[in-house]
């Protein structure tokens, strides 16, 4: 008896580690799978290339076209919607920049969290902290930025998004 039970523990612990081992390759993969991959993150990338460098002549070519498009932003009218969400969103962010004076922004992503892929969209959330000048000022903005991001014909391309800041920080002048 005593000889048997040894022998299915052996054989059970053989079987653990098997399946310990398995599973180890499987959490890699999910590990591997648990943050956007570059290709998703290419329209947040174009759009923050937009946003920074403001090109006069160029629109930002990284939502999906249609009624489907979501904003949510920090600058009137706080809601862009279908159809046309893009144009007035630009247009919002344009004077936006233009009234805050805001010049050499950059940004900076922490690693996404809540990252979930279902069909051909995902979402995450970023971490993000911008920076730049703000009427000749340095400023510090931490939040989040939320993503809804679509596949299609083109690719990856933004459905939604909504910004929320955390924390904002100015030097006294």
């Amino acid at each position: 008896m005593h000889q048997q039970n040894t022998r299915r523990q052996r054989t059970a612990g053989g079987f653990t580690a098997a399946l310990l081992l398995a599973s180890g390759f499987v959490h890699a993969a999910q590990v591997r799978a648990s943050a956007p991959t570059a290709e998703m993150m290419a329209p947040i990338d174009g759009i923050v290339a937009f946003m920074t460098q403001l090109p006069p002549a160029a629109h930002a070519d990284v939502f999906v076209g249609g009624a489907d498009l979501v904003i949510v932003e920090n600058f009137p009218p706080y809601l862009f919607r279908g159809a046309g969400a893009a144009a007035l969103w630009e247009q919002g962010f344009r004077q936006h920049i233009a009234a805050e004076e805001d010049s050499g922004l950059a940004v900076k992503f922490g690693p996404a969290r809540d990252f979930s892929i279902t069909g051909d969209r995902a979402y995450f959330c970023l971490p993000t902290t911008w920076t730049g000048l703000t009427h000749g000022r340095p400023f510090e903005e931490h939040g989040a930025w939320a993503f809804v991001v679509q596949h299609g014909a083109h690719g990856w391309r933004i459905l939604a998004y909504g910004w929320g800041e955390t924390a904002h920080a100015e030097p006294a002048p």
